[in-house]
Order: C-alpha cells, then structure tokens, then sequence
C-alpha cells in the first residue's frame, strides 16, 4: 500500500484570525487536525499545541518503532501523547489569564498496511470514501449529537441548530480529557476526509460524496471543498486532510456509488 497526504486550512470568509491546525508526516504516515477554542488567540495557541505536540511526540515513537508496533501499543501511544497535550494545554491556561478557558478539538490518524488507529475528541470529524460510498466514522462529542441520539431532534433539524457549535469534549479544558480511539480496517482504494466543523457545517455529505467524486488530484479535491465551503458562507475556518490509500482495489472499482452513514 502507498499513502498520498493533502492538507489545508483556509481562515474563512466570516473570521479574521485562524484558531485551526493541521499537522502531516508523511513519513510516519500521521495526522493531526485540530480546531481551537477560548479568547483572544487562546484558541489559537491551543491548537497549534496539540497539533505541534502529538505531531511531534507520536511522529518520534513511530519512527523509533520502525513501523513494527501494533495496534495495541499504538494505541496506547496515542493515548499517551493526547494525554500529555492535554496537560500542557490546560497548565499554559491556568497560568496565563489571556489564555484562560482555551480549548480544542482533535482528530488524530495513524496509519498502517491494512488499518487505521483514529483517535478524535470534539466535533471535527473523519470520514471514509470507498466503493462510492461516503461514511462518518467519528461521532461528535456535542449536544447536538446527544439530542440526536436521545431522539429529541432529528439529523434534518440538527442542522438548523442554535447548538451547532457546543462541545461536550475538548482537550485542554480540563487536566484530563477522554480520547475516543477506533480501529478501520483499510483498503486500496480508500480515500480519507480529515476535517473540523468549518467545513462539515457548511457542506452536508452528498455534496462532499459529489466532491470527492469529481476530482482525481488531492490538491484539487482540498481546494474545491474550501471553495465550496466559502461559497456556502465561510462562517468558519475551514481545515481539512485527505489521505488516499494507493494500489489495486476491486471494491474501489464498482461502478455504482451512493453516500450515506
């Protein structure tokens, strides 16, 4: 398997300062997205922390594993470098009042022949692209997904929600943070959408099937999707990763496709 890595962040259309991250190596076949939260460039210093740290400390122990870890002890660095992150962030925080309250989502990717260890906490998602079909395969950790699972609105109101934008989870806001952490399996074929809210708020999943459908080049697909987000109002900043996995898929192949969770 080959691994071909994009990545962008774009400052919007309705915000003067970029409180995104992202973080690639392409190397050690890792990524990092985070979307910051807090006052004045707070949110800002908290997402780069966690993209530079977690890029930084888990990049270095994958390297130093030569590729030969599994899952388990993957995953257990993960863990480790969140954690760590975690900490710096909420310590810098309480000891700078400019930075008080400061926050930030994550999504975290490590990939490998044959899977993915994804790690995420907040509301910037990942998505799956394969066989003509588009998958969220994060889950928000936000009142407005917890609605949604109790049943008192529905996906289609969500998205007209006053609560678009509350977290349940985030690092740095407290000295412990949870990270939510899954196994994929992946295939030749795959194509895999890192990105945070300033882009899935603004286009809903058929046009990002549509979009991811209708360019070959990486490049090309990133820069569509942040045109088009823009273009539907650019409320945000606008972050993304895509990962494409290279070699012969027959699955990759079908020549229908539909999208859908």
């Amino acid at each position: 398997m080959t691994f071909e890595f994009f990545h962008a962040v774009d400052t919007g259309r309705a915000r003067s300062n970029n409180e995104d991250s992202v973080a690639v190596d392409d190397a050690n076949l890792l990524a990092v997205l985070a979307d910051g939260m807090g006052g004045y460039n707070a949110g800002e210093v908290a997402s780069n922390m966690a993209t530079s740290f977690i890029k930084s400390e888990l990049g270095r122990w994958l390297h130093e594993t030569e590729g030969k870890a599994n899952d388990a002890e993957i995953r257990r660095a993960m863990d480790i470098c969140v954690d760590n992150a975690n900490r710096a962030i909420f310590n810098a925080a309480n000891a700078n009042p400019q930075y008080a309250g400061m926050g930030t989502t994550l999504v975290v990717a490590v990939f490998r022949e044959g899977q993915l260890r994804l790690g995420h906490v907040g509301d910037s998602r990942a998505y799956r692209w394969r066989a003509g079909q588009l998958v969220q395969i994060t889950r928000d950790h936000s009142l407005l997904q917890e609605q949604i699972d109790a049943g008192l609105i529905t996906p289609e109101q969500a998205a007209f929600s006053a609560n678009k934008n509350l977290v349940t989870r985030a690092v740095g806001v407290e000295d412990t943070v949870l990270l939510e952490s899954h196994q994929h399996e992946v295939l030749a074929g795959d194509l895999y959408l890192m990105c945070s809210d300033g882009l899935s708020d603004m286009l809903d999943d058929a046009t990002l099937a549509q979009m991811l459908q209708a360019h070959d080049a990486l490049a090309d697909m990133g820069r569509a999707l942040i045109d088009a987000a823009n273009e539907a109002g650019g409320k945000d900043n606008i972050s993304l990763v895509l990962v494409r996995v290279g070699g012969a898929s027959s699955a990759a192949s079908k020549p229908w496709w539909r999208f859908g969770r």
